[in-house]
Parts: C-alpha cells; sequence; structure tokens
C-alpha cells in the first residue's frame, strides 16, 4: 500500500514539474503571450519562430529535462512503476498546466525526456524516428506525429509494461497535432524556420 502511495505522490510532483513551461516564462518576461504568437503553441517551435534560436534552444533542453528529472525522480520514490506513471504525469503537466489555465504545449520534448529517464534507448529509438521525420519533410509536426505512432510499438518490444500508459501519450501527442494533420493534409503546412533561413542563404549564393 505503501507503494502505491509513493508512486501517486511521485506522480503529484512529476505533473508540477511539468508546469514549469520555459517558452510561456520567457515570452512573458518580453511582454508577450507565446500562445497568441505564431501557432499558439508553448514549445520549442514557437519559441523558436517567435522568439528566435535562443529561447527555442532553452525551450528545449528545460523541456527534456524536466521530463527526465520528474522520471528519475519516481523511480526513486516508487521504482519503475512510480517511473512509468510519472511520464504520463509530466507529460500531461506540460501539455495542461494548471498554473498557467491548462494552456500548455504538445509534449513532445517533455515525453522525449521522460522517456530518456525510463528507457534510453527506446527514447534514442524515437528521437531517430522524429529526426528522419524532420529531415525528410523539414516539418517538426511530421516528426512528432510519426514518433507517436512508432513509439507504442518500440514500447512493446522494448519496455512492455508501459505500452498501456504509452499509447495514452501517443494519443494525446496525436490529438494535440490534429491542427497539423489538417494543414499538412491540405498542404499548406509551414516548414521550420531554421530551414527556411538555409533555402534563403542558397537562393542568395546563386544570385
Amino acid at each position: 500500500m505503501n507503494d502505491i502511495w509513493m508512486a501517486v505522490l511521485a506522480a503529484v510532483i512529476a505533473y508540477f514539474i511539468g508546469n514549469i513551461s520555459p517558452s510561456i516564462l520567457m515570452a512573458k518576461a518580453r511582454g508577450i503571450d507565446i500562445r497568441k504568437e505564431g501557432s499558439g503553441n508553448a514549445g520549442t517551435t514557437n519559441a523558436l519562430r517567435v522568439m528566435g534560436k535562443k529561447a527555442g534552444a532553452i525551450t528545449l533542453v528545460v523541456d527534456i529535462l524536466k521530463g527526465t528529472c520528474a522520471v528519475v525522480l519516481g523511480y526513486l520514490l516508487a521504482g519503475n512503476t512510480g517511473a512509468m506513471w510519472c511520464v504520463v504525469a509530466v507529460f500531461c503537466g506540460h501539455v495542461w498546466p494548471v498554473f498557467f489555465g491548462f494552456r500548455g504545449g504538445k509534449g513532445v520534448a517533455t515525453a522525449f525526456g521522460a522517456l530518456l529517464g525510463l528507457n534510453p534507448l527506446m527514447a534514442l529509438a524515437t528521437l531517430a524516428i522524429v529526426v528522419i521525420g524532420v529531415l525528410i519533410t523539414r516539418r517538426m509536426s511530421v516528426g512528432s506525429i510519426l514518433g507517436a505512432i512508432c513509439f507504442p510499438v518500440l514500447s512493446y518490444f522494448m519496455e512492455p509494461d508501459f505500452v498501456h500508459l504509452g499509447i495514452i501519450v501517443a494519443v494525446i501527442v496525436l490529438v494535440k497535432h490534429r491542427s497539423n494533420i489538417g494543414r499538412l493534409i491540405r498542404g499548406e503546412e509551414p516548414i521550420m524556420s531554421i530551414f527556411e533561413k538555409k533555402d534563403d542563404s542558397r537562393e542568395q549564393e546563386g544570385k
């Protein structure tokens, strides 16, 4: 019984760790609401688009680290069960942060950080799929969607006890990307700004 309560405690703490949103906080320091700018998402891609490379990098690192720290804490408090619960809890804390009106990001970087704490090999395998999708299409949303689709399959082979919770995370990621999916179908999804800059430089070199 104590193990269950420790897992619950770990999950609650993980949820509040997930509430830490670097993109929202940095944007507020500049007098803007990141959720009303660009794509309206409080994540790395929109932070990069709205506030530049430095803000994007800080957002990415903090979102990953908070996922990893929450899961490691869960493991220390309640073993592997606590760690698995904390993956979902910190992810949900990022997506639906109580401190920011339950309006957060899409959770991809935080989910990766959480998986890194649970099973590094599975996290890196998922990351490889995401990176391949991004490099081929130059769209972060495609990599994120592919990662979400493939993640439960990887979990089945590499972390079978996590499959059911992993499916929950994957479904939430896909639901949060429903607008991106719609734009992809219509051919309206923009490429990442870092690729746009590269294209511009190439055009200038050709002139």
